[in-house]
């Protein structure tokens, strides 16, 4: 396949998985945007392992595989893999940290079993791995030299986003047994994680509930404390966190309901949030 058609197979991938980061990458420059295309299709690689396997044993063997694909493993052949390969490129190309991709496989560990999140502080590391590395690693892609002073900035929209997103993923995550609620927010709020995979939360669960999307706010308003510092070019690497405030007035609103559908902002209006702050930031 030519450079330009794994772009755009690169670039389809992501709009149809990830359409903030899609809509991200479309205002950054235009030399930028197939590098950031293929950090996004790396996170949707990895993300997506344990829905496309039905046992932890093959989703470890597929995170082993890109552990191997991204530091080098002389077992892994990544040649003809479009997103390997496309991500060995950036990685080279702009002297990426390895360690970093390392450590959000590692991270995508905990998405293959059932295991209760412990604390508010592992989530929170979840999250700083997952989705916080990826806006640095963007970051990078677009300033190198002044990413490393907005860390903070990104470890809060990090969190932030990545705590929306889990929000919203509640029906499927319930529906397996799984729970990304910390155990000691479900404890303070009389819950259990085995109360929200029965499908039927109750007021403890709709409390807990308030408390992430609390949680989730405590890291917006934290990174907008941020966000006035940052260039206009590293801009596009936060832009998936613009419609955030939306996010948790939509889940907010859908009470009981968040257990039921997947909630989120209307397409528009998350492209129009977006929009306004890749043209005039955080004011």
């Amino acid at each position: 396949m030519s450079a330009m058609g794994v772009q755009g197979s690169l670039a389809e991938m992501v709009r149809q998985a990830d359409r903030d980061r899609y809509l991200a990458a479309l205002y950054a420059p235009a030399e930028k945007r197939a590098p950031l295309l293929a950090l996004f299709a790396f996170n949707i690689e990895i993300a997506r392992i344990r829905d496309l396997t039905h046992e932890p044993m093959a989703g470890e063997l597929r995170l082993q595989w890109w552990r191997d694909a991204v530091t080098g493993g002389e077992s892994t052949q990544t040649a003809g893999h479009p997103v390997a390969d496309a991500l060995n490129g950036v990685i080279d190309a702009y002297a990426l940290p390895r360690t970093a991709f390392a450590n959000m496989i590692e991270a995508r560990r905990f998405d293959l079993y059932n295991d209760p999140m412990p604390a508010r502080n592992d989530l929170e590391g979840y999250c700083g791995e997952t989705a916080g590395s990826l806006i640095q690693l963007s970051s990078l892609v677009l300033d190198a030299a002044t990413a490393a002073n907005h860390g903070a900035a990104a470890g809060h929209a990090g969190c932030a986003h990545a705590i929306a997103g889990l929000l919203s993923m509640l029906p499927v995550h319930c529906g397996r047994g799984q729970c990304f609620i910390p155990a000691d927010i479900l404890a303070a709020a009389g819950a259990t994680s085995e109360d929200l995979a029965g499908g039927g939360p109750g007021e403890a669960g709709i409390r807990a509930v308030t408390a992430m999307i609390a949680l989730g706010r405590e890291h917006l308003a934290a990174f907008e404390r941020h966000a006035h510092a940052l260039p206009a070019s590293l801009r596009p690497a936060f832009l998936p966190a613009a419609p955030l405030r939306a996010w948790y007035r939509a889940h907010e609103r859908a009470g009981a309901g968040i257990f039921e559908r997947h909630v989120k902002p209307s397409p528009i209006s998350m492209s129009m949030s977006v929009f306004r702050k890749a043209i005039f930031g955080w004011r």
